[in-house]
C-alpha cells in the first residue's frame, strides 16, 4: 500500500525525482534524486537479500526504477533489446524486492531480493550471473596471451532452453 501510494504521488508530479540542486542535499538530503547517466540509465546490483551473494548487474531507466517501486518486483532496462523487462515473466525466477538502496551520490542502486522458484537469476542457467572468476596473479601480462576463467558454479540450476525455448539470447557480441 505504501509503495503504491508513493507511486501515485511521484506519477502525478511533473517530475517524479527530485532536482538534483546541490551536493549537500543529494548526499544528506532526505529526497530521492537518482543521477542517470548520458542514455538515461542507472546501473543496479542485485544481490540475494538471504545471503548477500551478488546475483547480477543491470540497468534502469526512470521508468522501470518506477515501476520498480510500485510493483515490489525488479523491473530493468534491456540495453540489447532496448525495452524495460519484468525479471522473471518469461522464467518465472522473479525478483520480489526485500531493499532498495542508493549509494551516496546516488548514481547507483542496490536491490536485495528474494527469487522465486529455483532462486536462480541468470539466462545461462546458473543461480548468479556472476558463476565465473579471472585468474589473477602471477600472469605475463606481455605474453600476449588470453587471460582464463575458472568456473565458480559447475552446476546449472534450470536448463535455459526448456525454460526460454527460442527467444533470443540477449547477450550481443
Amino acid at each position: 500500500m505504501r509503495q503504491s501510494l508513493l507511486y501515485l504521488v511521484l506519477s502525478t508530479m511533473s517530475s517524479p525525482f527530485t532536482a538534483r540542486t546541490s551536493v549537500e542535499a543529494v548526499e544528506e538530503g532526505m529526497l530521492l534524486a537518482p543521477k542517470f547517466d548520458a542514455y538515461g540509465l542507472i546501473p543496479v546490483v542485485t544481490t540475494d537479500a538471504a545471503t548477500g551473494e551478488v546475483l547480477m548487474h543491470a540497468y534502469m531507466n526512470e521508468a522501470a526504477l518506477l515501476k520498480t517501486m510500485k510493483t515490489g518486483e525488479a523491473h530493468y532496462y534491456s540495453r540489447s533489446r532496448q525495452q524495460i523487462w519484468h525479471k522473471g515473466a518469461t522464467s518465472g525466477l522473479v525478483q520480489t524486492v526485500q531493499q532498495l538502496l542508493i549509494d551516496d551520490d546516488q548514481d547507483c542502486l542496490w536491490m536485495k531480493v528474494r527469487v522465486a522458484g529455483s532462486g536462480a537469476s541468470c539466462h545461462v542457467g546458473y543461480r548468479s550471473c556472476f558463476y565465473r572468476e579471472i585468474s589473477t596473479g602471477g600472469g605475463d601480462l606481455t605474453a600476449n596471451r588470453p587471460f582464463t576463467l575458472t568456473f565458480t558454479e559447475t552446476t546449472k540450476t534450470f536448463n535455459p532452453v526448456a525454460v526460454y525455448g527460442d527467444a533470443p539470447n540477449p547477450t550481443q557480441l
